[in-house]
């Protein structure tokens, strides 16, 4: 592995455990057992490595979704297959992180706005037109409305004057809305699909 990768990958477990912001030069110089010196000869600043990380994360990103669309037999499978994603993704992620982007890094957080304008509402308003014509969603749903109702939830699981870290974990807050919204949109097919996934039996 490249030096400017091992970079990337030491900053990105720092990022992801401990937040943005707490994380120095210094710390991540350390956790590669590397000077500050080598660490500068890669990266000018913090800035140019936490926009390094998200352009990594976010390419990384896009290939593990389009994998996982394509294998799924249908638009509440890909849904589900997303969940067990999420979980994976959101496991150990500080809550901090889109708050510390958003205040101190412009350019990074202008990397996540596009890549979520663009890329991830494109991928739900597939996944709604999908489920509509396989018959698992309704026929009336406003899709340009619910993919952003959609989008909106994610960030805000880890908004934290709507959910306090202390009393919330993100990956709660994931789940629990992403079940919620695949409910609301999903016809008695789509019902009865979403429960067999999850290993639910209830009366009609």
């Amino acid at each position: 592995m490249e030096i400017k990768d091992r970079i990337l990958l030491a900053a990105r477990e720092l990022f992801t455990r401990n937040g943005i912001r707490s994380v120095s030069m210094d710390d991540i110089a350390t956790h590669l057992s590397m000077s500050k010196k080598t660490l500068y000869k890669w990266f000018e600043n913090k800035d140019q490595i936490v926009e390094g990380v998200i352009r990594q994360h976010l390419g990384q990103t896009q290939g593990e979704c389009e994998a996982l669309i394509g294998k799924a037999s249908s638009a509440i499978g890909e849904l589900f297959g997303m969940l067990d994603w999420m979980k994976s993704q959101f496991a150990d992620i500080h809550p901090s992180i889109f708050h510390d982007m958003q205040k101190y890094y412009p350019v990074s957080w202008q990397l996540w706005l596009e890549h979520k304008n663009k890329y991830i509402l494109a991928q739900i308003i597939a996944n709604l037109r999908r489920g509509m014509s396989e018959g698992l969603y309704r026929a009336d749903l406003d899709v340009e409305v619910l993919a952003r109702l959609r989008l909106s939830q994610v960030e805000l699981a880890f908004n934290a004057q709507v959910f306090p870290p202390s009393e919330f974990d993100p990956k709660r807050v994931i789940l629990t809305t992403q079940e919620h919204f695949m409910l609301g949109v999903a016809t008695l097919k789509g019902h009865r699909l979403i429960n067999k996934f999850r290993h639910v039996t209830e009366e009609e």
